[in-house]
């Protein structure tokens, strides 16, 4: 049973038309398109939806924490939010997943899958923590900072990402951690995630389950040290 599963999985790939639906959500979005298409975009979420409910037991095998989670939990809602936005376009214009063991209700550490055409990634750790899962973060990078950055030079990593992600960073040192402490570059980070590009056409090939699977496993040490850090 188990090699069967692996075997399907590993030939499982998404069809044409969930590429094919965002790129005309691109070039229309408006509520009119959107309803006239609502069976394309259902029959899109589904595709997506079951290749995820193939991808969790995968990442089960080596990241337990995610063992009991679906893929329904797991895919953020289409619509956008746009009470305070500028950009008043309805609808978002990907097919976000976010594998946790919370599903996309937690910051992480997690898995992120991105379907969007010509901006796919993957991406794992902890995004948008709140201030005190922050700071429990950088405590534990503070205190274990050989640890963390044997992490980020593992080979395994680093043969996939470009290592921890400079997506938004304080200028000076965090409160209640010293100035002059060697590392403190670490520690500015509001955010603790890698990422991992993935061409439109790797979506819809049969290689996807076998591209993305090697690089959730690798960075799982990653994830392992930020979950300890927040369980603390």
């Amino acid at each position: 049973m188990k090699t069967f599963f692996y075997l399907c999985s590993k030939s499982f790939s998404m069809k044409r038309m969930v590429l094919d639906f965002l790129e005309g959500l691109q070039e229309n979005n408006t509520r009119e398109w959107f309803q006239e298409h609502k069976a394309q975009y259902h029959e899109a979420k589904k595709e997506v939806e079951a290749f995820v409910n193939l991808l969790i037991p995968e990442i089960a095998r080596f990241d337990k924490s995610i063992r009991f989670v679906a893929a329904k939990d797991c895919i953020f809602r289409i619509n956008r939010d746009i009470r305070f936005a500028k950009d008043k376009s309805p609808y978002k214009t990907n097919f976000g997943s976010w594998i946790t063991h919370a599903g996309r209700k937690s910051p992480g550490p997690g898995y992120y899958l991105h379907i969007q055409p010509g901006g796919c990634f993957l991406s794992m750790g902890v995004y948008m923590p709140d201030p005190d899962q922050l700071k429990k973060i950088r405590k534990e990078i503070y205190y274990n900072v050989s640890e963390f950055k044997a992490i980020l030079d593992d080979k395994k990593i680093r043969k996939f990402t470009g290592g921890l992600e400079t997506v938004e960073k304080m200028k000076t040192a965090p409160r209640d951690f010293p100035r002059d402490f060697p590392d403190i570059d670490l520690l500015k980070h509001k955010h603790y995630v890698m990422s991992y590009p993935l061409q439109d056409g790797m979506i819809v090939s049969d290689k996807l389950f076998e591209t993305i699977v090697p690089v959730f496993r690798a960075v799982y040490p990653f994830n392992e040290f930020l979950r300890r850090a927040l369980e603390d």
